[in-house]
């Protein structure tokens, strides 16, 4: 009930008691015509009174919703975590800079006297690469849809020129999101973590294998997703990648994901989830119809570019995978794996070749030394960093959050590779990766990592001779992300 309601009420319930007073008093006595007029004048002034207060009510009200509009309308500022946000008062509008800066230095040694057969990745590069220096703008419009542009001018081995990274909008109709544009659609567990909180400075290469075929970074896409308390369900369309050079016919292709917490406690949970994703139709290179698939990867550090293991360009009419997912946490201790099975579907098979299959497969963990546990992302299903509790301050005594990390990583892209058949095999190698490191978060937007990698690739060439090699690589990175 308003202010003025109360009035009015108190107005009437005052008049009606006033009539009655005189009502009573009037059976009881007489009152002469001067002695009437006298209490019509008390209570005209009394009505008078009470109209005063009523107006004086309505514009005090009116006032206060002037103010509230106001309030609602200003637009503010401000540097929550680090990340510049303008808003506008109502919350309806918002747009927050992000940068992240990831600049690794490593170190690769190699074995000394390789056989010439070796030919590729003989001499990785030790020395420094911005893994990834982006910049780009994220918020609100319209309270219901969110928007996102950055650009990334980081790389492989070699800085980049600067190409678009994300470029999307997506609208929120809880529990339910559609987004549209150039974007990295939600396909595993490691896929849909953020790279500025992760484990590793590298997703496993059974992960990085099986996303680039139709998800990955800056791929064309529209998804649906639906999110609940416990659940998630997420499928999108998608196509090139945007700022691939032009084909005759762009790559068509479907990806899908269902992940969900059947156990949770206080401080623990399990998760388990699938993926999928379809090449329905692969990029046309050429007039003659030829549409290459190849799957590979590096060796998880990207200092060098090289890749070790790849299946080579194979002619093919669709590909597909699937992943299953698994993971659980217990306060600052978190274990995660995936497994990942991919088949490519040759085009113009002959009779006495096979569709070549390949897999990968990958555990990590990681321990929080100071107690912390990583965070659970709710919107996307997976892991981020861990939060905060006593950021960097040494004259305080504080020293940010420590984590101890670990991870082993297999990646086969070999099919039939001792066949008599020279069509059939594929020689794309199998590599072997072990990781352990060490992360510290001195806050929320800095985390400096050390990781060394043993890593052991068997790949023969045409000839049946050894292709691959065995080296250990330490690796500093160094992270600003906001």
């Amino acid at each position: 009930m308003t202010r003025i309601q109360i009035a009015l009420r108190a107005a009437l319930i005052g008049g009606a008691s006033l009539l009655a007073m005189t009502g009573a008093a009037h059976a009881q006595t007489a009152q002469t015509p001067e002695q009437q007029q006298a209490r019509i004048e008390a209570l005209e002034v009394q009505l008078e009174a009470l109209s005063s207060q009523i107006a004086d009510l309505k514009a005090a009200t009116a006032a206060s919703l002037k103010d509230v509009r106001t309030a609602q309308a200003a637009t503010t500022v401000s540097i929550a975590g680090g990340k510049p946000t303008i808003a506008s008062g109502d919350g309806a509008f918002s747009a927050t800079v992000h940068a992240v800066m990831q600049l690794d230095a490593a170190w690769y040694n190699q074995d000394s006297g390789l056989p010439p057969s070796v030919a590729t990745g003989r001499d990785l590069n030790s020395g420094t690469n911005f893994r990834r220096a982006r910049l780009g703008v994220d918020g609100k419009a319209f309270k219901n849809f969110d928007y996102g542009v950055l650009l990334d001018f980081g790389g492989a081995g070699t800085d980049g020129a600067g190409q678009l990274q994300e470029l999307y909008l997506q609208y929120n109709y809880a529990p339910f999101k559609v987004k549209v544009g150039a974007f990295a659609p939600n396909l595993g567990l490691e896929d849909a973590a953020s790279t500025n909180g992760s484990l590793f400075p590298e997703r496993p290469s059974g992960a990085e294998a099986t996303r680039s075929l139709a998800g990955a970074d800056r791929r064309i896409s529209l998804q649906a997703q639906a999110v609940g308390e416990r659940w998630l369900v997420s499928g999108a369309i998608t196509g090139a990648k945007a700022g691939d050079g032009a084909s005759f016919d762009e790559q068509l292709g479907y990806v899908g994901r269902v992940a969900f917490v059947p156990l949770k406690g206080y401080d623990w949970l399990v998760h388990v989830g699938v993926n999928a994703s379809l090449v329905a139709q692969p990029a046309q290179t050429a007039v003659a119809g030829a549409y290459p698939i190849t799957v590979q990867d590096r060796p998880e550090l990207r200092v060098d570019g090289t890749q070790l293991v790849s299946s080579g360009a194979i002619d093919s009419s669709g590909a597909r995978h699937y992943g299953l997912e698994l993971a659980a946490q217990k306060k600052n201790l978190l274990i995660q794996g995936e497994y990942f099975d991919i088949a490519l579907d040759r085009r113009n098979r002959a009779a006495n070749v096979s569709d070549p299959k390949f897999t990968g497969w990958y555990v990590e963990g990681g321990w929080v030394l100071t107690g912390e546990a990583r965070k659970y992302n709710p919107a996307n299903f997976a892991f981020d960093a861990p939060a905060i509790d006593s950021p960097f301050d040494p004259k305080a005594g504080k020293w940010g959050a420590w984590e101890l990390v670990a991870r082993y990583s297999v990646l086969d892209l070999n099919h039939h590779e001792y066949s008599t058949v020279a069509a059939d095999r594929v020689r794309g190698g199998l590599q072997e990766i072990v990781s352990a490191g060490v992360n510290w978060f001195p806050n929320s937007v800095t985390k400096f990592s050390l990781d060394y990698l043993d890593v052991d690739v068997d790949r023969r060439d045409a000839a049946g001779l050894q292709a691959g090699q065995s080296y250990k690589a330490i690796n500093l990175r160094s992270q600003y992300a906001f």
